[in-house]
């Protein structure tokens, strides 16, 4: 039985798309660069239980594996479709990766089951509420001094990127990109509990400002 909500957006928009996901995102945005900052952001360690939210097709979650092979590395996410695929990439990788299927805001774990989450371009497909019902569920999940690290469209640098980032309001929803578009993505994790909450980087990409986060759990 599928776990998606009626608010629930494909990485895409449109469930045909997903097939196209990673040639997409490697042609258009600065994936390999910003993804790359985001692992070494978070400084995974072998002792870490780390949880990629929303992994798509694994792309990230493969590359914390990777990064620190001794890190028990689990990807969750609401598409069954776009698991499949994540499932056979890290089959042909031969990588020790968990994969299960869950929402954001219900995730199928106990509390305070991992030392680290990272998400990369996810928060946007979602609702202020379910923005900030994701927040909560993260504060959750994680051990106290567990951080929290997201990459994710930001506030424009300049009017050139304002403007960029029009394609992915139109395709994703003014709606749900509203939050990202002005900045307030740290305010949700403020709000859900978390201390230290930072921008830490900014990429120009031909489609907006991608902004890297992070945050931290109080011990």
């Amino acid at each position: 039985m599928s776990t998606k909500s009626k608010n629930y957006v494909s990485a895409l928009r449109f469930d045909a798309l997903t097939r196209i996901y990673d040639p997409l995102i490697a042609a258009t945005l600065k994936e390999k660069a910003f993804k790359s900052a985001l692992v070494d952001q978070a400084r995974v360690e072998a002792e870490h239980r780390v949880l990629d939210l929303a992994c798509g097709t694994a792309t990230l979650t493969m590359m914390i594996k990777e990064h620190c092979a001794g890190a028990a590395v689990t990807g969750v996410d609401g598409d069954p479709k776009i698991l499949a695929i994540a499932r056979d990439k890290v089959d042909k990788a031969g990588l020790e990766i968990a994969l299960d299927e869950g929402l954001s805001f219900d995730l199928p774990y106990a509390d305070a089951s991992f030392d680290r989450v990272v998400s990369s371009l996810f928060f946007h497909h979602l609702t202020s509420e379910d923005k900030a019902r994701t927040a909560t569920e993260l504060f959750r999940v994680l051990k106290p001094g567990g951080e929290l690290h997201v990459a994710d469209w930001g506030k424009p640098q300049n009017i050139l990127m304002a403007a960029a980032f029009q394609l992915v309001r139109i395709l994703d929803g003014f709606h749900v990109t509203s939050d990202n578009f002005r900045g307030l993505l740290p305010s949700h994790f403020e709000r859900a509990g978390f201390e230290a909450v930072q921008t830490r980087k900014d990429f120009a990409t031909i489609l907006g400002t991608i902004a890297l986060y992070s945050a931290r759990k109080p011990e």
